[in-house]
């Protein structure tokens, strides 16, 4: 039965295309020093966030990958649900036991934003990338990705590194379509996901590497900046106190968004919602 391990069919042409989606077939298609060396499948679980933190409790190694079929409580920025179809996206987290101070965590959320972004470019997609971390496709998100972190005693437990990646969906819920899309919508060709997740690990290593010599993004920043669906784009700041309008140049080393407003002078726009006129 093909279903009890994950397994997916597309009909093209008159012959069933099976791909198979397991520890196993992940672990084969991921070549890397430690980034998914370990992978853990579930059909279902809770979130693999949760899974993650649970693992990192029983001392789990830095690099551990759990991926699932299904999420009960999967979940999205401010709390909300993320749920999807069986064989249709990516749903994984890395656990990573980071040595540097927990101020510099928040960036890892934009380290794997590019990886991902770079992933799906060696697909032939083209891709970019909304500051900080939304992966898009022809303007619509196609990934969402969750960072949480565990602190002990003033330095990092584990930092749990969420991705959520639309791959194979054929449909969007209603309220979405004018802002997600997948990569199967978008270019009508389906993708092995094993492969996918070996990619996203080996470039994310590669990041993550760049990034725990100078706990900046300097060393990344061209990578990043080339991608920047925002870049020279008129951009409205929601900033709480007084919104403003400018054009965003780039990202600084410190993953800020740098606006040039009316005036000329550069500001830095360090989180928050930044909308972008004339992307979504």
């Amino acid at each position: 039965d093909q279903s009890s391990y994950g397994g997916n069919s597309w009909r093209a042409g008159e012959q069933m295309i099976t791909t198979i989606y397991n520890e196993e077939t992940i672990s084969k298609e991921i070549n890397t020093k430690w980034a998914g060396k370990t992978v853990h499948f579930a059909k279902e679980t809770d979130s693999t966030n949760e899974w993650c933190k649970r693992m990192s409790k029983e001392n789990a190694e830095h690099g551990t990958l759990a991926v699932a079929e299904f999420q009960s409580a999967g979940k999205g920025r401010l709390g909300r649900k993320w749920t999807a179809p069986e064989g249709s996206s990516v749903m994984m987290s890395i656990l990573l036991k980071p040595e540097f101070e927990p101020q510099y965590a928040s960036m890892l959320t934009l380290v794997m934003g590019l990886s991902v972004a770079q992933a799906v470019c060696e697909l032939g997609v083209e891709v970019s990338i909304k500051w900080p971390n939304d992966v898009v496709v022809s303007h619509k998100k196609i990934c969402g990705i969750l960072t949480e972190m565990g602190v002990q005693d003033g330095k990092i437990r584990e930092v749990v590194i969420g991705v959520g990646l639309n791959v194979n969906l054929k449909e969007i819920q209603d309220e979405l379509k004018d802002k997600a899309t997948s990569l199967y919508l978008e270019t009508g060709k389906t993708y092995d996901r094993n492969r996918l997740i070996g990619l996203v690990m080996e470039k994310f290593e590669i990041n993550y590497e760049k990034f725990v010599q100078t706990c900046d993004l300097s060393m990344m920043l061209d990578d990043y900046n080339m991608l920047l669906a925002n870049k020279s784009q008129p951009v409205r700041v929601l900033d709480k106190i007084s919104p403003y309008e400018g054009v965003a140049l780039e990202i600084d080393k410190d993953g800020a968004l740098l606006v040039r407003v009316q005036s000329g002078e550069i500001r830095k726009v360090c989180s928050g919602e930044v909308s972008v006129r004339g992307l979504y």
